[in-house]
């Protein structure tokens, strides 16, 4: 009830029926010296169940990446700060003299560590097993998530598709489809260096070497190409390079994740000395992992509770909308807690600490897969963080739910309701595993260099949120005496670009850091 009642003095408050309407004064200036409207303004700050602040809390705005707190605290209270994510080798084959005589199901299971050393060692798992050869085909199963290749068709968000902040991810994303370059000039001859090493993948450069400057070598890049010759691939990069300049890296996902996998798992295997006559191939219905397949060898996540750092500090939009799907793909069960409900019919244990993941550690058996489609797991993501909203006293009209990630034109969330749920987490049990997952100004993530020299410095942890119209902040300040103060403000305005935003956010946290008392 004092939730809804906060919440309701906010709304008013934006309303312009309240001093507290007012926004402060060096906030005002930066608004006025970039040309922004106070109209395109929404801010919220409180301090326990006082509203210091509360200029347009009702409107709904876009949020860019402070969405990501809606998702990383609905991830702790739904599935639980020790919930991990889980890739499984399978297969019913049967292994004779050193082969295995049937196919190798790769099943994901929203794992955000699956890389290629998690594959190499899962591998290894199977040599050590005295697997030599695999007589049969990899079959990729995605089909936790719905639909299981959501990358197929899905515009681009922006000129640059190949950009890891872009990637869409699926249940089974093997090191995030990347391919990591590393290029370097020292020598007076562009140099470049591929990780990791694909079967007969191979990367070249139309970079002409220039007297640019090396600090802001990327300003010339332009998006990669790739070519296919029989069954090689070459990719090109594109742009230019400054001479005697390096080493620069750059991630990309350029590559079709299928014949990524495929190529990364023969090298791999090779490597290891084994043999694979197959082909890789993608699960779907009637071919996704058997009831039947035995486990050959797992890899499982960090917690939840680490992953959310890497989600929110860096701003990890990949990371976040996996975790925004994994929680549309459980469903709450009142006696075994969670179960998988997007899977084919097997054994997927799910290890969690909340209302979705309790219990599940020993394992839950997903039910068959239904003859109806089955419903897209984005959908069931909403539902079930709405339904957690409603039960936090949280009004959820006007919300808008796409990814989870905030790198969307569509999401929408209130300055209200985003304080309200940052407030509802002051009293979460896993408050403290929020908390540590923010960037905390002048020290770490993308606030590392925002605020040195000001109260907030240190004190601070604010997540951050920027699209090309976007500039938004959200978190806890501490006043001047130390007592803890909800902070949140988005600016939608072309004019936010050139620091300009970005100077109207820290304005206000370094307002919030020097207020005394009730002072406003």
């Amino acid at each position: 009830m004092l939730r809804r009642l906060i919440v309701s003095a906010l709304l008013t408050c934006g309303a312009g029926h309240a001093a507290h309407a007012a926004l402060p004064e060096p906030v005002l200036k930066q608004l006025q010296a970039a040309n922004i409207p106070e109209d395109a303004v929404g801010a919220v700050v409180l301090r326990g169940n006082t509203v210091l602040l509360s200029h347009q809390a009702d409107k709904a705005m876009q949020p860019a990446s402070t969405m990501k707190l809606v998702t990383t605290f609905a991830g702790l209270e739904l599935l639980g700060p020790v919930f991990k994510g889980r890739t499984e080798l399978r297969s019913n084959g049967d292994v004779v003299g050193g082969v295995l005589k049937g196919d190798l199901y790769l099943r994901g299971g929203a794992d955000a560590d699956f890389n290629e050393d998690a594959l190499v060692h899962m591998l290894e798992k199977l040599r050590t097993a005295g697997i030599r050869k695999i007589n049969g085909d990899l079959v990729l199963d995605r089909t936790l998530f719905q639909p299981a290749r959501p990358d197929l068709g899905a515009p681009p968000f922006d000129e640059y598709p190949d950009a890891y902040y872009n990637l869409v991810p699926d249940a089974l994303l093997l090191n995030m489809n990347l391919l990591r370059i590393t290029l370097d000039s020292t020598g007076g001859k562009l140099r470049l260096d591929m990780l990791p090493q694909l079967e007969k993948v191979n990367v070249v450069a139309d970079m002409p070497l220039t007297d640019g400057d090396c600090a802001k070598w990327d300003d010339s890049w332009k998006p990669p190409t790739w070519a296919r010759q029989g069954t090689r691939i070459t990719v090109t990069l594109h742009g230019t390079f400054p001479r005697h300049c390096g080493p620069k890296s750059v991630a990309v996902n350029l590559l079709d994740r299928s014949d990524y996998a495929e190529r990364l798992f023969r090298s791999a295997w090779t490597k290891l000395g084994g043999a694979f006559g197959g082909v890789a191939r993608e699960a779907s219905g009637d071919s996704a992992t058997p009831a039947s397949a035995r486990l050959l060898a797992e890899h499982v996540s960090r917690p939840l509770a680490e992953v959310l750092r890497d989600i929110n500090k860096t701003s990890d939009n990949g990371l976040a909308r996996t975790l925004y799907l994994s929680l549309g793909s459980l469903e709450a069960d009142p006696m075994l807690g969670s179960r998988p409900v997007a899977a084919p019919a097997g054994r997927i244990p799910v290890i969690g600490g909340g209302p979705l993941g309790t219990q599940v550690a020993a394992g839950i058996t997903a039910p068959a897969a239904p003859a109806a489609p089955p419903e897209p797991t984005a959908a069931r993501a909403e539902q079930a963080i709405r339904g957690w909203l409603r039960r936090l006293g949280i009004d959820d009209t006007g919300i808008v739910l796409e990814n989870g990630s905030g790198l969307s034109r569509s999401e929408r969330i209130k300055p209200a309701q985003l304080a309200a749920l940052l407030q509802a987490a002051q009293r979460s049990l896993w408050m403290p595993e929020l908390l540590t997952s923010l960037p905390i100004a002048a020290i770490d993530g993308t606030m590392r260099r925002r605020l040195a020299d000001t109260p907030a410095a240190m004190r601070a942890r604010v997540k951050t949120g920027a699209l090309k119209n976007v500039v938004a902040i959200a978190g806890y300040v501490p006043d001047a005496h130390g007592e803890q103060c909800v902070v949140v403000a988005f600016v939608n305005h072309d004019l936010v670009g050139n620091g300009n935003g970005r100077k109207v956010g820290d304005a206000l946290i370094d307002w919030v850091a020097t207020v005394q008392g009730s002072k406003l």
